[in-house]
C-alpha cells in the first residue's frame, strides 16, 4: 500500500539510506525516489554517492553544495548566541539538520513530490529535528521514516539491499557511529557506550593528541564584526575558509574535544564524543568580546536566552516562533560586538589572553588602582547603605 507517489530522500550513501530506496518502492509502493545529498563540508567526494543512489534505484540523484549557507545562516547565528547545549556541546551536528530539512522541502516543491524521507532510527535526535523542521516549513508534506519502522538490524538491512543488487564491500563496519560536517565530528556507539571507557585515539581526526601537538604556543587573533567572525590574524576570509582554516590551526594544538553524557530529546542519556575545534574557539572568543562591549544587565539576561536558544536548536525547533523572536533580541545585542580577540593555543588549551574593540565600555581611568583613578570612592558609602537597606531591615526584624 503506497504512502506517497514521489519522495525526496535525504541521502548519505550509507547502508540505511541506500536500503531506503528499494524499501520505499517495494514495501511502501512509492513510484519515484529522488535522493538529495547535502555537501556540508563532510570532506568526502559526493559524486560516487550520487552515482550510487542511481544504482540503488533512484530516478534522480541531487547533490547540493550548501557549505556557505551552513556557516552564514546557521553557524554564525549560533556563535552570536554562544550556543552550548548543557553548557558543553556547541551543536555542530544539530545545526546541520534544519538546513537539510529546508533543502528537502525545497526539492520536494521543485520536483512535485508529495513526501520526503530520511533514514533516522527511532532512538536519536535527528528524527525529531527532521520531522519538526519539515512540518514547520511545509505542513502538507508527508514525512516517511522507513528505518524507524522496518525493524531490521544492520546485517538484515544489508541482506535486504543485496536482494536488489546492492553491493556493500565492507560488511564489517566500524563499531562507531560518526557524523561529520564543516563544524565538527560526532562519535558514538561501540565501546563508547560504556561511560568509563576512554575514547581511543583512533576516533579523533580533527584534533591532535596532546603528545603530538607543538611544544611552542601559537597566538591567533580573531576579528569580529557585529558578532560574526570575519578574519584570522587580520586576514579577511569568507565564511567557509575561516572555519576551515581555524579547524586546522586550533585542531593542531589539540583543542576542541568534548566527552559528555548527553540528554537526548527522546528522554534517554547518550555518551557522545565531539570534535569542534573552530566552533568552540569562536564561541569562547565571541563571549569574551561581548564582556568588553555589552552592559552587565544585557550580558546576564542574554545568558538565559542563550540556554533557551541552545535547547531549541538541539530539540529541532530552529523554525519555531520562539526561535524567531529570540533572533531579534540576539541580533540587537550584536550591533556593537565588533573587535578582535587574541587566543593562545597550547597543549589542548585555547586561552584568551587579550581583547580590544572600538566599542569597548571598559574604562581604564575607572578600573585602575593607580594615580589616574577617577572613581569617587566617597560615593561608595552611600551606595552601600541604600543597597544593603533591605538586608539590614530584615536582620533587625528577624534577629
Amino acid at each position: 500500500m503506497g504512502r506517497a507517489e514521489k519522495v525526496v530522500l535525504a541521502y548519505s550513501g550509507g547502508v540505511d539510506t541506500s536500503v531506503c530506496i528499494p524499501y520505499l518502492k517495494e514495501e511502501w509502493g512509492v513510484k519515484e525516489v529522488i535522493t538529495l545529498a547535502a555537501d556540508l563540508g563532510q570532506g568526502e567526494e559526493l559524486k560516487p554517492i550520487q552515482s550510487k543512489a542511481l544504482k540503488c534505484g533512484a530516478v534522480e540523484s541531487l547533490v547540493e553544495d550548501a557549505k556557505e549557507t551552513f556557516v552564514k545562516e546557521y553557524a554564525f547565528p549560533a556563535i552570536q548566541a554562544n550556543t552550548l547545549y548543557e553548557n558543553r556541546y556547541p551543536l555542530s551536528t544539530a545545526l546541520a539538520r534544519p538546513l537539510i530539512a529546508k533543502l528537502l522541502v525545497e526539492a520536494a516543491e521543485k520536483y512535485g513530490a508529495d513526501a520526503v524521507a530520511h533514514g533516522c532510527t527511532g532512538k536519536g535526535n535527528d528524527q525529531v529535528r527532521f520531522d519538526v523542521g519539515i512540518m514547520a516549513l511545509n505542513p502538507n508534506l508527508k514525512v516517511l521514516a522507513p528505518a524507524r519502522e522496518w525493524g531490521m538490524s544492520r546485517e538484515e538491512a544489508i541482506t535486504y539491499g543485496e536482494k536488489f543488487g546492492m553491493e556493500f564491500p565492507v560488511k564489517k563496519s566500524s563499531p562507531y557511529s560518526i557524523d561529520r560536517n564543516l563544524l565538527g565530528r560526532s562519535i558514538e556507539a561501540g565501546p563508547l557506550e560504556d561511560p568509563m571507557t576512554e575514547p581511543p585515539e583512533e576516533v579523533f581526526v580533527m584534533t591532535k593528541a596532546i603528545a603530538d601537538t607543538p611544544n611552542e604556543p601559537e597566538y591567533i587573533e580573531i576579528g569580529f564584526e557585529r558578532g560574526i567572525p570575519v578574519s584570522i590574524n587580520g586576514n579577511q576570509l569568507n565564511p567557509v575558509e575561516l572555519i576551515t582554516q581555524l579547524n586546522e590551526i586550533v585542531g593542531n594544538h589539540g583543542f576542541g574535544r568534548i566527552d559528555m553524557i548527553e540528554n537526548r530529546v527522546v528522554g534517554i542519556k547518550s555518551r557522545e564524543i565531539y570534535e569542534t575545534p573552530a566552533l568552540l574557539a569562536l564561541i569562547n572568543a565571541h563571549r569574551d568580546l561581548e564582556s568588553l562591549t555589552l552592559t552587565a544587565d544585557i550580558t546576564n539576561y542574554k545568558q538565559g536566552i542563550e540556554q533557551t536558544y541552545s535547547e531549541l536548536i538541539y530539540r529541532g525547533l530552529w523554525y519555531s516562533p520562539l526561535k524567531e523572536a529570540l533572533d531579534a533580541f540576539i541580533q540587537k545585542t550584536q550591533e556593537r560586538v565588533s573587535g578582535s580577540v587574541r587566543i593562545k593555543l597550547f597543549k589542548g588549551n585555547a586561552t584568551i589572553v587579550g581583547r580590544k574593540s572600538a566599542n569597548s565600555i571598559y574604562t581604564p581611568d575607572l578600573a585602575t588602582y593607580g594615580a589616574e583613578d577617577k572613581f569617587d570612592h566617597k560615593a561608595a558609602e552611600g551606595f552601600i547603605y541604600i543597597w544593603g537597606l533591605p538586608t539590614r531591615v530584615w536582620a533587625e526584624k528577624t534577629k
